[in-house]
């Protein structure tokens, strides 16, 4: 009998952790199968017990992932290359002796004798050119000669050109660069509700467009007068047809409005047609605004918070008080109130002042006037009559007087009539009368620089600069400013850029001339002529 041996079943392998269970079922033997044993123990995999980590939960919840990327660095290279060197050397020349002639000797006692002959010739001459007088008020001018006068600018705000606006006043900034003016209308016709403007342009800005201002301020009423701050080189005064007083802030273009009067029964009741800027009495950097209309009245305006202007003094022009020195009109039954028209102060006394009326003579008045004026019209304050002395009078209002910058007794007025008086404040006599035009002379302006020089505006379109050293019966230079022959209504000179005068007309048009050499600079003895004149009137 054969017996085969039955192939043995392959050994499971053993598991890690699983050897020490097997040793303890066999009790350390072999697992061998043979008869009436047990077959061999087999493997089992169990689960394995964890605890999971709730940490590493709880980072993997908050976890973020992030990454940044520089920007790329950019690299380059270059190389310079230094100039070429090279050394050199130089000899001076040899010094060569300078011989320095002798002087001889001088003859003492020849030189001696000549020194005493002229001696008395010599101080005579110095003393003679000591007294002179023939370069009086002369001062050394480099700038270049100007022979002719010429036209420099002709601005205009198309606007109020259509609307047929006139050029009703004219001013120039303190710092003289900048020429403002006013859009109203001076002849017949009801214009307190046409819409007007104020206009501003910088001369010394670069691409000056003439025919579009720096400053545009619209304003519901007629302008008919205005005049820059004496040291605000951006705030303007200006008075309305419909008699308010108005000041603006033209740096200022989105709301140039400062202050204004007002509609109250302090405020003129009839055109303005003069503002004025004066310092207060006990703080000279401070201004008030003086303001004169055909009401009679002449009015004292200071701002105050809240943008309004405050009364703080005023003064009324009637009949019954004016000085009876000349031969006045009667006025008709009512009628007591005296229009005024124009105003000029003095430049030697700050509160004397003259003024221009409808009924055509001029009056010097006084701020210190203590009597009170005899009228019923409503007022704040107190009103005072202000009127010392009557002029003789023009043929017909009075619209222009302008005080000499020179003389503390000389004024000019121009008036309807076509004339320009000279007046004396002394005497009620002009000293000359000037018949200048056959039409209305609307404006007369002393010159700042020249003690005998005016110019003067009239209705037939031209500009007339007069020189009293050369003649005083007709101008050296007329202008002719509009060739319609439309009127000239206001003119004013520069007085930082002396050479440039400005003259607007009815066409709403502003001309700045540039005025020849003649009319800028002093010459001699003017001075002494303009003492010698105001001393026959006063004779």
């Amino acid at each position: 009998m054969v017996t085969r041996a039955q192939p043995r079943q392959p050994r499971q392998p053993r598991r890690a952790g699983s050897a020490g269970a097997e040793m303890l079922a066999t009790g350390g033997a072999a697992s061998a199968e043979g008869p009436g044993r047990p077959g061999p123990l087999q493997d089992e995999t169990l689960g394995v017990a964890s605890v999971p980590s709730q940490w590493r939960g709880a980072q993997g919840i908050r976890g973020e992932t992030k990454s940044c990327q520089t920007a790329s660095i950019a690299t380059a290279e270059a190389s310079s290359q230094t100039r070429k060197c090279a050394d050199a050397e130089v000899q001076t020349e040899a010094p060569e002796l300078v011989r320095v002639p002798s002087v001889s000797r001088h003859d003492g006692p020849r030189l001696a004798a000549f020194l005493r002959r002229v001696e008395a010739m010599v101080i005579r001459e110095l003393n003679k050119n000591r007294r002179s007088h023939a370069f009086d008020g002369f001062e050394v001018n480099w700038t270049e000669q100007q022979w002719t006068v010429t036209c420099l600018h002709t601005l205009g705000y198309p606007p109020a050109q259509g609307q047929g606006l006139h050029v009703t006043s004219l001013s120039w900034n303190t710092t003289g660069s900048v020429v403002a003016c006013a859009y109203g209308r001076l002849d017949d016709g009801d214009w307190s509700t046409l819409k007007s403007f104020v206009c501003a342009w910088n001369l010394d800005r670069r691409g000056l467009n003439p025919r579009q201002p720096s400053v545009v301020v619209e304003v519901p009423s007629a302008v008919m007068c205005l005049a820059f701050h004496p040291t605000q080189p951006s705030h303007i005064a200006g008075g309305l047809y419909s008699g308010e007083v108005l000041v603006w802030d033209v740096s200022r273009p989105e709301d140039p409005l400062l202050w204004r009067t007002g509609l109250t029964d302090d405020t003129h009741t009839d055109p303005v047609y003069q503002v004025v800027w004066l310092p207060e009495p006990r703080h000279s950097h401070r201004f008030q605004v003086l303001s004169v209309a055909t009401d009679g009245k002449v009015l004292l305006w200071q701002g105050v918070g809240a943008g309004q202007l405050q009364l703080t003094e005023g003064f009324a022009l009637v009949v019954q008080q004016l000085p009876r020195n000349t031969k006045l009109r009667k006025p008709p039954r009512g009628e007591t109130e005296v229009g005024t028209t124009a105003v000029a102060f003095s430049s030697f006394d700050p509160s004397l002042f003259v003024l221009g009326t409808e009924g055509g003579f001029p009056l010097k008045c006084s701020l210190a006037a203590e009597e009170a004026a005899l009228t019923r019209m409503p007022s704040s304050v107190p009103l005072r009559a202000p009127a010392q002395f009557t002029f003789s009078p023009h043929g017909g209002p009075v619209y222009s007087v302008s005080c000499s910058p020179f003389h503390r007794n000389l004024f000019l007025s121009a008036g309807t009539d076509g004339h320009v008086h000279l007046y004396s404040m002394l005497q009620a006599q002009p000293l000359t009368s000037l018949r200048l035009s056959h039409k209305y002379l609307f404006a007369v302006r002393w010159s700042p620089v020249r003690p005998l020089v005016f110019a003067a505006a009239s209705g037939e379109g031209d500009v007339q600069l007069f020189d009293l050293q050369k003649s005083s019966q007709k101008p050296t230079v007329s202008i002719k400013q509009t060739q319609d022959g439309s009127p000239v209504y206001c003119l004013e000179f520069n007085r930082q850029q002396t050479q440039l005068l400005a003259a607007g007309d009815a066409q709403g048009t502003v001309k700045v001339w540039q005025l020849s050499t003649e009319f800028t600079e002093q010459g001699p003895g003017e001075t002494e002529d303009l003492e010698q004149l105001a001393a026959e009137v006063a004779t």
